[in-house]
This record gives structure tokens, sequence and C-alpha cells, in this order.
């Protein structure tokens, strides 16, 4: 039995108009007492501060506890499968993403069943590099630990749900379950273009998946976990990085792997003349950011 608490993730992430509040609540039935936290895309007036003490990120608390993968250790690295639903899905006592439609209702605007997976698994590639974590696909979502798929109410934007198992012990609760479910309502995009009312598939992927991972908002803007979308920046900020690295440690036990993954291929103009000039995304890595903030990923064409 899955054990659920609930985080709702980019509807409040991503607007560059919202802000957000919290509201948390307690249940009761035969499970142990679970806190919710509870949030949307609202025009409401006073953001939820970071912990001064934890700079700019901030770690998902449930009930008191800190979350993550893998074993009960901070820093200690995971590996954790991800399906896609293929089929409408209900999960039981969850607050977001409870019901789940197949991830064949986002198909168009520019996106296919290709196009989805290749974003999704670029996107949780973005937290390997960053931190000692591995992520692999499964066919079975009963296999899988992070489910992905559409919103089968559709509401704000995209949302995340994360449950942890029960431990007699005090201190970290190990993952059980997160969900990540998208609004098939809205169009989506791949890559940047300047339109901020359009959200990229990929950057609110690398969004949900650092809540689904245990990461929450330090604040509106300035890091990937942010609760506003922005286009300023296409990669994890200095807080998202010390945040997935105080839960998971550093990227070293798959760093090797992710390194021998090709490297996809990035297109831009060039300013100066309107040429079309090409890089690499490993090779963009190591490039300052107003280099790497010109640059749009060439994907799903």
């Amino acid at each position: 039995m899955r054990y659920q608490s609930a985080l709702a993730g980019s509807s409040k992430a991503f607007s560059h108009l919202c802000q957000e509040t919290a509201v948390r609540s307690a249940t009761r039935a035969r499970l142990p007492m679970l806190a919710l936290i509870v949030v949307g895309l609202l025009p409401l007036a006073v953001p939820l501060p970071a912990h001064a003490s934890e700079g700019k990120y901030l770690l998902l608390e449930l009930d008191g506890y800190k979350v993550k993968w893998g074993e009960r250790r901070l820093g200690m690295g995971a590996v954790v499968s991800y399906a896609f639903a293929r089929e409408t899905l209900r999960f039981d006592n969850t607050h977001n993403c409870g019901d789940m439609a197949p991830i064949a209702a986002l198909f168009g605007n520019n996106l296919s069943m290709e196009t989805l997976k290749r974003e999704t698994a670029q996107a949780f590639r973005v937290w390997e590099r960053a931190a000692d974590l591995s992520f692999h696909e499964v066919s079975d979502i009963r296999d899988a630990d992070i489910v992905l798929g559409a919103q089968g109410r559709p509401n704000g934007r995209a949302f995340a749900n994360v449950s942890y198992a029960p431990d007699p012990e005090e201190g970290l609760r190990a993952i059980d379950q997160a969900l990540v479910c998208l609004n098939p309502s809205h169009k989506w995009k791949v890559g940047f273009d300047g339109d901020e009312k359009v959200y990229d598939i990929r950057y609110t992927l690398i969004h949900e998946i650092g809540h689904a991972i245990g990461l929450d908002h330090p604040g509106p803007a300035g890091e990937v976990m942010g609760f506003r979308y922005t286009e300023a920046f296409a990669d994890l900020q200095p807080g998202d990085l010390r945040g997935v690295r105080q839960l998971y440690g550093p990227a070293t036990r798959f760093a090797t792997q992710s390194a021998e993954m090709p490297a996809e291929t990035w297109h831009a103009i060039n300013p100066s003349d309107g040429s079309q000039i090409t890089t690499t995304e490993r090779a963009l890595e190591s490039a300052p950011e107003p280099v790497r903030a010109l640059w749009s990923p060439e994907r799903g064409r």
C-alpha cells in the first residue's frame, strides 16, 4: 500500500505572475497522520520563504520529515525507476495527480511519444549529472517509483505528488512513490522561444522531478526549483545543485555512465550575422551562463 502525502508542483511553481501559499492539514483513516502541502496557481499575496539556514534551496518536508529516495541518510545516492501512464489510472489517498490520464493526452503541439520520451529522459539526466542519482525507464507502472502522465482533471499547469513509507524510527523518510501530472488542456512547447505563456516541456519536467526527488520551492525565482516559470536559464542553478547534493551527494557512481550517453546537438542563431551555429549539450556545460543562455536545444525535429 502506498502511504500518501502530497506536494503541488509547477502549477504553483511556474507563473511569472503568481506567488504561493501553503496550507497544511492532517488526515486519519487507518493510516498514520500525514501532512499535506497544498498549493495552486493562485494570485496570492505572500510567497512562502525558504528557511534562511538553507540558502537558495529548500528540502521538501512532509509531516516534519525530510524525504529522499534510497537510504535514509543524507548524501547517499539512489537508483530510481520511472514509467509513463499508458491508461487511465486512479491513485487513492493522493491530493494531486489522483486521477491520471494516459500520457498520450499530451500529444499534439509538436509533442509525440518519441519527443516526450526524449525530453523526459533528458530532464532526468539533468539531475543525474548533478548528484549521485540514476534513473531508468520501466514499461510496467507497477515497477515504477515515479509515474508520469496527464492530469485526469485538468487544473493549473503541472503537479507532483510525493508519498513516503512509514517508519517507526525518527529521521529521514524514504520516498515510496512520486507522481507527476501535466495539464493536457494547455499548450506545451519544446525549447525556449521567449514566450513564457507557453511552457517548455523539459524545463517543466526538470522542476517537477525536483519535487519528486525531495526538493521544495526556495522562493519565486533564481533557481529551477523557484515557483515562477522563467526562460532566463535552462539548467540547474547553484541552489538547485546544493539541495540535490545534500540529499544524494555529488555525482560519482553514475558519472561515467552519463558521460557515455550520446551528446544532444543544440542549435542557435548567431546574433551577429544570423547564421546557424551548432554545438553539443556537453560542450555547453562548461560554458559561462551568458553563453548558455543564447542557445536553445534543437529538439523534436
